[in-house]
């Protein structure tokens, strides 16, 4: 487990973290959200251990992570799969992590069969793709067996078999009881492998909370529609609790009416219905939606593109 409480972290005048407060629990994937510049590596550095709050707490398995004895044991990390000497075979460096921290040689070949890089795990590091550095990353947070795991954009760089098996590791590794803590920009990833969500903008705090009602809590979702007389429905489904507009190909999206209902003031006027369907919102929408104000880093939009 995973407590955090009040955490602020700064660097000169500049605030990373500000008074951060969520728990991420066994049992169940977390997602890790946050827009570019939000906080997210900071809050991770110092749930591993390699920073200290500037104040606040952190504890991991109860403990401060410096305070564990056999950090590897509890907690396995990875922020960067290229901090590796570039020299060193996978192999070797795994042996060596496993050696310094008092974890059987056997712990080795099975974490590197458990990542798939048994046929290159003699190779150089430095010689890796960024996938193949991603699993020996995966591999050496694996290599202690530890109650936490805690991984900053794990599916960079994977192709798709290697997606869809970090998918099943890391559902796997929650069902086993694990706390499992993961930051990732790609979110129909995090829609499809997380149950929770931490989310955070300008190292504040924005959510916490499932991933339904994440989702939820956005924008609700809409009804497309086409018909023989887009106007005349138009006009029919206007209210001041319904919001019609019209999409780039001419269907309308209607919100604050079901599609049962659109249908039948359809039919009552003797409009014909081509297509009635319902957006759903996406796990991207929501988190447009819900961070536009934690946004540090925007791209200005020239009057051509608009």
């Amino acid at each position: 487990m995973i407590e955090i409480s009040e955490l602020t972290k700064r660097y000169g005048p500049t605030t990373a973290v500000s008074d951060l407060t969520f728990t991420v629990r066994p049992g169940t994937v977390t997602g890790f959200l946050g827009p570019n510049g939000a906080g997210k590596s900071t809050t991770m550095r110092m749930i591993l251990g390699l920073d200290e709050p500037t104040s606040g707490s952190v504890t991991v398995n109860g403990r401060a992570p410096r305070a564990h004895a056999a950090p590897l044991h509890e907690v396995g990390g990875m922020l960067d799969p290229r901090a590796v000497h570039p020299s060193r075979s996978a192999y070797h460096h795994l042996l060596a992590l496993a050696q310094t921290t008092g974890i059987r040689r056997s712990r080795v070949d099975e974490v590197v069969d458990a990542v798939g890089l048994r046929s290159v795990a003699k190779r150089p590091a430095g010689k890796f793709s960024l996938g193949m550095a991603q699993r020996l990353g995966i591999a050496a947070a694996l290599l202690g067996d530890p109650a936490t795991v805690v991984l900053d954009e794990p599916v960079n760089g994977l192709d798709v078999e290697g997606i869809r098996w970090m998918r099943g590791m890391l559902t796997e590794l929650a069902s086993q009881g694990k706390t499992v803590f993961v930051s990732s920009h790609l979110m129909s990833e995090i829609a499809q492998t997380a149950t929770r969500l931490i989310v955070i903008g300008k190292g504040r705090l924005i959510a916490d909370t499932s991933v339904a009602d994440f989702i939820a809590s956005a924008a609700p979702a809409s009804v497309r529609v086409r018909s023989s007389d887009q106007p005349g429905l138009a006009a029919l489904l206007r209210s001041p609790d319904v919001t019609v507009t019209v999409a780039d190909d001419g269907a309308l999206l209607v919100s604050g009416l079901p599609a049962e209902r659109i249908g039948a003031i359809a039919a009552g006027a003797g409009i014909a219905v081509a297509e009635l369907s319902t957006v759903e919102t996406s796990l991207e929408d929501a988190f447009v939606d819900l961070t536009k104000d934690a946004v540090e880093y925007r791209a200005v939009v020239s009057q051509e593109e608009k």
